[in-house]
Order: structure tokens, then C-alpha cells, then sequence
């Protein structure tokens, strides 16, 4: 998928870019696939923001993705290439031969027609899921599950996958998008390929207008703030905020770990991403 260029007839179009979107081939969802979405806004369950500068998205519909990839030895066709606004990766229509649909992430080089299978004896072919005990090393996958049966929670946004380069025992080494090392049960399923739509990355907005399209909300630096509203704020003149930075509620945010279930799950990482 290219990128394409806007004519400067406003001062924002002159850096605004947008996909081509040439793979799309269906503009409406599965409509048996999709199910309201409540937006929050950022609110937890007792309606206090606890994720900030979040609001005021458009409206979109959620496609239910198929992570677990479980109709295992049934094999499927791809009916249609889809956007899906809640996420960065495409989305294919599969449609199995006992009649059901269901959505897959779709992976770089996915044609209609192509033939998709899901299981241990499944070919070694793009879009096709496997544990990772039957899939050669050196190979690149996506959507790679963590705990047998859960579903896919490794490499799923667009342009990422992951190489698998060790297996020893019971289980798999991987090379993550970010460059961690990690370990992964060998029973766990991955889909081969990496994911398409590569140059999302690549896409300028162009103007303020188009995050806020996206629910994404402005910026405040805490030291432009009154010592009121931020730990940072205050002072006479400008000032560079006097201490290592917090957050709004005093919590570390430079090389502060907060990442839970450190004590069990460390031993599965080989080499950290940093």
C-alpha cells in the first residue's frame, strides 16, 4: 500500500499524506462481525480519567477479530481485504467451507482466493497458523499467543513481526518487533508472515484536526502549568520543572518500572529491548 500526496491548497495540506488503500476491496464490514463500541474517553470503572488526553473520537463500529485462529485442520478462502479503524493492520474476510466467517489480521502479500488453514499439520504458507514447534527456524511470524489457547498478543500492529530463532526443551525463542529476546511454550500458535500495511508509519496528519479524528487529545507540558495542577508547575519566569520528572500524581515516568507480573514472567525474557 503507497502513500499518496495532497495539492497545497491549504497551508496543513501542503504536509498532509494518506494511504492509497489499492488492497482494500470491500468499504462495508461483515455486518454479523461487528458489534458496537463504547468509547471511554480515558474513564475507568469508577468514571475518574486514568488515561489523559483521550476524547472526542468519531463514531466507529468494532470488528471482531479471530486471535485464537482455533477451527483447527478446516480450511478457508480470503473473501475480501478490509480497513479496520480500530487498529493498524488490515483486516481479511475469511470464509471457511462449513459456511462461517471470521476476520484474520491480515499479513503482508494476502490475496483473495488464497487458501488459509489453521493447525499442526497446516502448510508453511503466509496467513496459515501453527504452533511454533512445527515452524522452522529463521521463519517470520505474527499474532504469536503467550499462554496456550488465550489467543494472539505478540505482533500485531502493522509492518511487525517476529524471527524465530532458537528452539531448546520445551520452548521457542523469539526476536520481537522491539529487539527483546523472549521465550515462548512451544505448544503456543503463531501465524506465519509478518503483518501488512507497512507504511502506516509513514503517514503524515498534516493538521491538529486529524488526531483529534483519532481521539487523540492536546499536550500540556507540566511545567506551563500552576503547582496546583502538576507537580512540575509553578516557579518565577520559565523554569525546567526542578526535580526528575512525575507524573501529574508524583509517579517516576524516565526508567521507572511499572510493568506487573515482573517476578514471574523475567525469566521468560533472554535479552531485554533496551
Amino acid at each position: 500500500m503507497g502513500i499518496k500526496k495532497y495539492k497545497p491548497t491549504t497551508s496543513s495540506q501542503r504536509y498532509k499524506t494518506g494511504l492509497t488503500f489499492e488492497e482494500i476491496t470491500k468499504d462495508r464490514p461483515e455486518k454479523s462481525l461487528t458489534k458496537g463500541s463504547h468509547f471511554k474517553a480515558g474513564r475507568g470503572a469508577g468514571g475518574r480519567i486514568s488515561v489523559r488526553r483521550k476524547g472526542g473520537r468519531h463514531k466507529r463500529k468494532y470488528r471482531i477479530i479471530d486471535f485464537k485462529r482455533d477451527k483447527l485442520g478446516i480450511q478457508g478462502k480470503v473473501v475480501s481485504i478490509e480497513y479496520d479503524p480500530n487498529r493498524s493492520a488490515n483486516i481479511a474476510l475469511i470464509q471457511y467451507v462449513d459456511g462461517e466467517k471470521r476476520y484474520i489480521l491480515a499479513p503482508k502479500g494476502m490475496e483473495l482466493e488464497r487458501k488459509v488453514e489453521s493447525g499442526p499439520k497446516a502448510p508453511l504458507e503466509v496467513g496459515n497458523a501453527l504452533p511454533l514447534e512445527n515452524i522452522p527456524l529463521g521463519m517470520t511470524v505474527h499474532n504469536i499467543e503467550l499462554q496456550c489457547g488465550k489467543g494472539g498478543q505478540l505482533a500485531r500492529a502493522a509492518g511487525t513481526g517476529a524471527s524465530v530463532v532458537a528452539k531448546e526443551g520445551d520452548y521457542a525463542t523469539l526476536k520481537l518487533p522491539s529487539g527483546e529476546m523472549r521465550m515462548v511454550f512451544h505448544k503456543c500458535y503463531a501465524t506465519i508472515g509478518e503483518i501488512g500495511n507497512e507504511d502506516k508509519m509513514n503517514v503524515s496528519l498534516g493538521k491538529a484536526g486529524r488526531s483529534r479524528w483519532q481521539g487523540k487529545r492536546p499536550k500540556v507540558r507540566g511545567v506551563a502549568m500552576n503547582p496546583i495542577d502538576h507537580p512540575h508547575g509553578g516557579g518565577e519566569g520559565k523554569s525546567s520543572g526542578g526535580r526528575h520528572p512525575v507524573s501529574p500524581t508524583g509517579v517516576p515516568t524516565k526508567g521507572y518500572k511499572t510493568r506487573k507480573k515482573r517476578k514471574n514472567t523475567s525469566r521468560f525474557i533472554v535479552k531485554r529491548r533496551k
